[in-house]
């Protein structure tokens, strides 16, 4: 009896230094020889400081009145806490018909319209008006961009082709040429019109 739990005592602590010490030191190693940013956070710097991660979403509008902010791009709404929380990534849960998630998306949808100069029955990219399953979506499609192109080119000062080469450079293509869908980061996309065209304090 003393001799099996002599053998069980062992066998747990040899397992917790091999499964609980050395293979995730190891792994934590090779990630961070390998892939150092990704396993960083795919942290993004400005002016040295870092103002965000590529993979999290950020708001870029005025949370008073739902605009997008001057000169910048509208980020996907977030339904994760009071938004884009990493701690509550969650969606909505809200179906089709209830009351709440369609006021919302009408809203959305004037407000968009609105600061675009867009017609009153222009159609409206459904990744702008809706959130995506985490909340946390980082990205928009290049559909969304292209419709804000103009309202930012006027409101920096820039001409809209120099800020469709910004979108360009911040757009992520399918993975492998097959899979998924073309996508823009919009934190990656605002920092660069920041520094290309800064707006006035």
């Amino acid at each position: 009896m003393l001799r099996q739990m002599r053998v069980a005592v062992l066998i747990t602590i040899v397992m917790f230094a091999v499964t609980g010490l050395a293979y995730p030191l190891v792994m934590t190693g090779i990630a961070q020889t390998i892939f150092p940013d990704r396993a960083n956070g795919s942290m993004i710097e400005k002016d040295g400081q870092v103002v965000g991660s590529s993979l999290i979403g950020q708001s870029f509008t005025d949370p008073e009145t739902g605009y997008t902010l001057t000169g910048y791009f509208r980020s996907r709404p977030s339904a994760a806490g009071d938004g884009y929380d990493a701690n509550l990534s969650s969606g909505s849960n809200l179906g089709p018909t209830n009351a709440v998630l369609t006021e919302r998306v009408a809203s959305d949808v004037q407000i968009i319209r609105d600061e675009n100069g867009l017609a009153a029955d222009a159609e409206i990219p459904v990744d702008l008006v809706t959130t995506s399953g985490s909340g946390l979506d980082p990205d928009i499609s290049p559909a969304s961009a292209e419709l804000q192109v103009a309202r930012v080119a006027r409101e920096r000062g820039m001409t809209e082709e120099a800020v469709r080469d910004l979108v360009k450079k911040a757009t992520t293509g399918r993975w492998l040429g097959i899979f998924g869908e073309p996508r823009v980061n919009v934190l990656k996309l605002n920092i660069s019109l920041d520094e290309a065209a800064p707006l006035n304090p």
